[in-house]
């Protein structure tokens, strides 16, 4: 076979360092942006702050910071117990002004060994107590604990399966009321038989033994029947079973609580919608000028590489926050209807929207809008919530999902709990208000809002 040479010519798309670089700064959060702005503060020399340096008579910002606790838990400030006291010189050691998260273990530990009773029975109630689920519910048996023990410790003790009873029933007693029990029915009844005798404790501990089922399917004419109670007496036992806590040890266990810092902040100054980067998610960088002026000889030229990666860097940055600000204006000027009236009058929004009218690629947008959050006077917003699809009206304009969602919202808010309104009767009233969808849309939006359906929500 002849070898021969041919010349061909094609186009390849080759991403620059400078421009890698670019996307990887746009596409982070701004906490982990941060951070990376750390590593590179402490890994070349070149690069400075310069956030402290401001003119005279210029009053440095205060950085604006909301927090967000996933799951909708809050940690609540009784259970955090900080250590106050200090030895003498050791006032200053931060180590010791760190705060102590008291955990439901410590503070079950604490009672345990308030009770009178000897060190035996105190271990086996710690053995209980180490078998605590976060919930503060024991979601083995006994005979699974007993089961699980080593063998050693059983002979050296001596210890019967029913002694676990016993340390069972003591652990009950403790607080919160309800900790310690192996299902749901029994942590309410715990928590209800330590309220005075009446004939609607009664019914309630009998309700949630026996009716928890049908109180779920809201059949309250065979909840009526087989507790043998008239319509008001089952509302009141119903109304004492909500102020119950079913899950006991929930407000002890460590929730994450994760920061948010806006990117950008947006506010109304004379009847205008006016959107500025947050200074505080916005690092000012500079080159060092000392660095800078030692690469005019020829003994730091290894300096130079620093100092084009540390232009390179100021120059993404300013980027970046130039272009999150960008699309944080275009957002705002699109939903200036929802910043006045709130989510009803949220407006269909498109990721190609923005970027057409921007003249920015799709992909660019969507690295924006992700982690992206701006504080505004309605809250703090993730720049994504702006976006959705839209729905036909009947007079032919659009609706967006997130319009439809707070109508549907309001219309359960507002509806007669003793008749709630099925899906179709809400499909029936947004046609009346011009919002043409069908019931499963309603059904599907239901369900995005955790909304039960209507055999749930009924009430007495």
């Amino acid at each position: 076979m002849k070898q021969t040479l041919q010349l061909r010519m094609s186009q390849q798309l080759n991403l620059t360092p400078q421009l890698q670089q670019s996307i990887k700064l746009l596409q982070l959060s701004t906490l982990d942006f941060q951070q990376e702005i750390e590593q590179f503060l402490a890994e070349n020399p070149m690069l400075e702050r310069e956030d402290g340096v401001q003119d005279a008579g210029e009053e440095a910002e205060k950085p604006e910071v909301s927090e967000i606790v996933e799951d909708g838990d809050s940690l609540r400030w009784d259970e955090v117990r900080s250590n106050a006291s200090f030895d003498e010189g050791d006032e200053n050691d931060p180590a010791l002004r760190v705060a102590k998260l008291y955990s439901l273990r410590d503070y079950l530990l604490a009672q345990t060994g308030c009770l009178p009773l000897s060190a035996r029975d105190n271990a086996l109630i710690s053995l209980l107590i180490d078998a605590l689920d976060d919930d503060g519910m024991l979601s083995q048996s006994l005979e699974e604990i007993y089961a699980q023990l080593p063998e050693s410790l059983v002979l050296e003790l001596e210890l019967e399966p029913e002694e676990l009873q016993i340390a069972l029933q003591h652990l009950q007693q403790l607080e919160p009321l309800g900790v310690g029990a192996r299902d749901l029915p029994e942590s309410l009844t715990l928590q209800l038989r330590v309220l005075p005798e009446s004939t609607i404790r009664n019914i309630a501990i009998r309700l949630v033994n026996e009716g928890l089922d049908l109180l779920a399917q809201r059949d309250y004419t065979r909840l009526k029947r087989q507790l043998q109670c008239d319509e008001v007496a089952l509302k009141e036992a119903q109304i004492l079973i909500r102020r119950l806590t079913p899950r006991p040890g929930a407000n002890w266990s460590a929730e994450t609580i994760r920061y948010v810092l806006p990117d950008v902040i947006v506010t109304k100054v004379r009847g205008q919608w006016q959107v500025r980067l947050n200074s505080a998610a916005q690092p000012k960088l500079r080159v060092n000028e000392l660095y800078a002026k030692l690469l005019q000889g020829d003994s730091a030229a290894a300096l130079s590489g620093k100092l084009q990666e540390a232009r390179w860097l100021i120059k993404s940055v300013e980027q970046r926050g130039s272009t999150i600000l960008r699309v944080a204006e275009a957002i705002v000027m699109r939903q200036k209807a929802f910043f006045e009236y709130g989510e009803v009058a949220m407006r269909p929004l498109v990721l190609r929207d923005i970027a057409d009218e921007l003249e920015l690629h799709e992909s660019t947008i969507s690295r924006v809008t992700t982690q992206k959050y701006m504080l505004t006077p309605r809250g703090v917003f993730e720049y994504k919530y702006f976006f959705g699809s839209h729905v036909e009206s009947e007079s032919g304009g659009e609706n967006s999902a997130t319009s439809i969602k707070a109508l549907i919202k309001q219309l359960v808010q507002q509806e007669n709990q003793h008749k709630p309104l099925s899906d179709s009767a809400i499909t029936e009233e947004l046609a009346r208000q011009g919002v043409v969808v069908a019931r499963r849309t309603v059904a599907k939006y239901r369900e995005a809002l955790m909304i039960p359906p209507v055999n749930l929500r009924k009430c007495l």
